[in-house]
């Protein structure tokens, strides 16, 4: 039996499986039915099942069969992950830190409470933020290269409440909105909590395939596109000018939002223009200080076309009301005082060390990244199959994240997504070559 085969057979069971098309307690043709009903050698269904056992979707009981077991995502695999257990090594999620950060929220809570606005910030906010903060917002945005006003900005908490806020603002249940087909992981939830149908774009080595957004635009009602431009969550790549601005072109032709996530884009030196600065009357830039500064520190931003901003306001009212007085003042203080301009280019250094150790301890194996990016994006080789590779590698207690949770075509390819940025380097150094061991077994 060719192995394209075999793998389409036991794809073809693992994504009904988790799909729910087959329940939990099913129980599935025996070897001999399997073996018959599809032309196989007994042997070959046989080895079907055990695939599917080793990837914890099935269970063979003794004298009674095989069962579809009762599944949810390993932890560490997906966005519902629950906690990192104790001892394993986290390259699921980046939560990058720098040594002396404590200290500066110490000196920060230190300095709020000798200020005279304290008592003012004991009561409700202003729901897209303050004035003067949302003007240290703005200002920190006009640094990095996009034409953005205070009136513009609302502060929200975190980027992914901003994502939400947005995808609120401007979709009803049931919109089409167009993706690359693989994405960030948060906006898929996103999206099938608030029921929106997303569309695949392709994607190519270096971005989206914008001639196949196109085609779909001319084919699908679809009311808008959300992209990453500027260091693109899981695939690292930093769209060049032409391809923004025939973005743009798209979107105007075919009257979309863009929705665009800066969530990392402070990590790229010198990039190209947000897509907010070459089409302002269209796009909602979103990116927040969780990645840049803490993630516990959740203030986010919203920077909009004027005359969107009531819509956004109306939910932000509506979901949270405002963000916490004190986590917002002290955001914005640090963006004053250029601690976040600071913190920023010390993590741009962090991260590109971080790539230089993973490029020399991976060489060889196919790796598709940015150099100065906190994550990489490894496609297994073509007889890995990422549900093991996951599985061997949490044996060795070590926590990646394969595809799936960023997929948004029905195709998922055989990959992992390693985040670099969340133990320090000589635990990463150690879990990268575990993580090299596990894969290189496969070439």
């Amino acid at each position: 039996m060719p192995r394209s085969r075999y793998k389409t057979l036991v794809d073809s069971y693992a994504a009904d499986i988790r799909s729910g098309r087959l329940l939990p307690g099913t129980r599935l043709p025996t070897h001999r039915q399997l073996a018959a009903s599809e032309g196989l050698a007994l042997v070959t269904a046989s080895r079907v099942y055990a695939e599917l056992e080793a990837m914890g979707l099935v269970s063979g009981e003794t004298g009674r069969g095989t069962f579809v077991r009762e599944t949810s995502l390993l932890p560490g695999q997906g966005i519902d992950q629950k906690d990192i257990a104790v001892g394993m090594i986290d390259l699921n999620f980046n939560y990058p830190s720098l040594p002396g950060q404590a200290d500066l929220l110490r000196t920060a809570l230190r300095q709020l409470a000798l200020s005279g606005d304290l008592e003012a910030l004991l009561r409700y906010q202003p729901h897209a933020g303050r004035q003067h903060e949302r003007a240290s917002v703005a200002r920190h945005l006009q640094a990095r290269g996009l034409s953005v006003d205070a009136e513009q900005v609302l502060i929200v908490n975190g980027a992914q409440q901003g994502l939400a806020v947005t995808l609120m603002a401007k979709l009803n249940p049931g919109d089409v909105i167009a993706a690359d087909a693989l994405t960030y992981s948060g906006f898929k939830v996103l999206a099938e909590a608030l029921h929106l149908e997303v569309v695949a774009i392709p994607v190519l080595e270096n971005g989206p395939d914008l001639a196949a957004l196109d085609r779909l635009c001319r084919n699908r009602p679809v009311r808008a596109v959300y992209s990453m431009p500027t260091l693109h969550n899981p695939l690292g790549w930093v769209m060049p000018l032409a391809q923004r601005e025939q973005l743009v072109a798209i979107a105007r032709q075919h009257d979309l939002t863009i929705i665009e996530d800066a969530a990392y884009a402070f990590l790229v030196d010198n990039p190209p223009p947000p897509l907010a600065d070459l089409a302002p009357e269209r796009t909602v830039y979103v990116s927040g200080l969780s990645k840049n500064i803490a993630t516990g520190l959740r203030v986010g931003f919203i920077a909009a076309p004027l005359k969107i901003v009531p819509a956004l306001e109306r939910i932000i009212r509506a979901t949270t009301w405002n963000t916490p007085g004190v986590m917002t003042a002290m955001a914005c203080g640090w963006l004053d005082d250029g601690t976040v301009t600071l913190l920023e280019a010390q993590k741009r250094d962090d991260a590109r060390a971080r790539q230089a150790l993973a490029a020399e301890i991976l060489q060889g194996l196919p790796m598709v990244g940015h150099p100065s990016s906190y994550f990489l994006w490894l496609p297994l080789p073509e007889d890995a199959r990422s549900d093991q590779v996951v599985i061997e590698l949490m044996k060795a207690q070590i926590s990646v994240t394969n595809a799936e949770p960023f997929t948004v075509s029905a195709h998922v390819p055989h990959a992992i997504r390693l985040a670099l940025g969340s133990v320090d380097m000589l635990v990463l150094r150690q879990a990268l070559l575990k993580v090299r061991r596990v894969i290189a077994a496969y070439l």
